[in-house]
């Protein structure tokens, strides 16, 4: 049954990263990156936890399970409550929810810090209950921590000024709900393949910002050629000998 979660989630994660990279092939500008980033990295994060299944079926050795935990935890309980706000920040335009959202990045990258420092000197353990993946840490398991980690990356992509991105947010937040309700000790796991999937509709938020964006290049481009033609107008109508030097 591990083996069969472990192809699971190398299959998932190969879905995941093929629109991941044609999301990051629609990014207009460089502020989009981290953020068009996202899904691709969810993907490597899945076929990270393939490894992990591997290594509780006992396919690969205890130290190979040992760093497939340990990238799996550092990026779901460590960077996501700082990268998370990091991104949507880049992509905000200035104003008041910038500000606050740069505040949750300053909170998440904390407890970033505080929970790599913990990650690093205390040892994560994985088991499995009920066929799901229960990652234990002491340093992590309290009510504050989980406050936090959900009020910078749930809280972060509400804020957006973007319809697409508080959808997002919000389907993260109900998902989180819905989890630590029916499976807590799920709550890394379970949690991260439920974002992983529905990170694949940052695409189409990225393909309509690339619309947009080509759009608005092109009526500069439009706007342009007129201010041009006028001023040649202008110019031709001052001076016709200089024009008329010239053919």
């Amino acid at each position: 049954m591990d083996l069969y979660f472990a192809v699971l989630n190398f299959t998932l994660s190969g879905v995941i990263g093929v629109v991941g990279i044609l999301t990051l092939r629609k990014i207009s500008t460089p502020n989009e990156v981290v953020f068009a980033a996202i899904p691709l990295l969810f993907a490597l994060h899945q076929l990270t936890e393939g490894f992990v299944w591997l290594g509780i079926d006992g396919h690969i050795n205890t130290r190979a399970l040992e760093i497939a935990t340990g990238i799996f935890v550092y990026y779901a309980q460590g960077l996501l409550p700082f990268l998370i706000p990091l991104a949507i920040w880049l992509i905000e335009k200035k104003g008041y929810k910038k500000n606050l959202i740069g505040i949750l990045a300053i909170l998440g990258l904390t407890l970033a810090i505080y929970t790599m420092y913990g990650l690093s000197t205390i040892s994560t353990i994985v088991t499995v209950i009920n066929n799901t993946l229960f990652y234990t840490n002491p340093w992590t398991a309290n009510i504050y921590d989980a406050l936090i980690y959900i009020l910078t990356t749930c809280g972060a992509l509400m804020l957006s000024s973007s319809i697409s991105i508080q959808l997002f947010g919000f389907l993260n937040l109900i998902g989180l709900i819905l989890i630590a309700l029916l499976r807590p000790y799920g709550f890394t796991s379970l949690w991260c393949l439920y974002a992983a999937v529905i990170s694949g509709l940052l695409y189409f938020y990225f393909l309509e910002r690339r619309i947009n964006f080509l759009q608005e290049l092109k009526e500069k481009k439009e706007d342009l050629e007129e201010k041009l033609e006028q001023e040649l107008n202008r110019l031709k109508k001052a001076h016709p000998k200089l024009f008329t030097a010239h053919l």
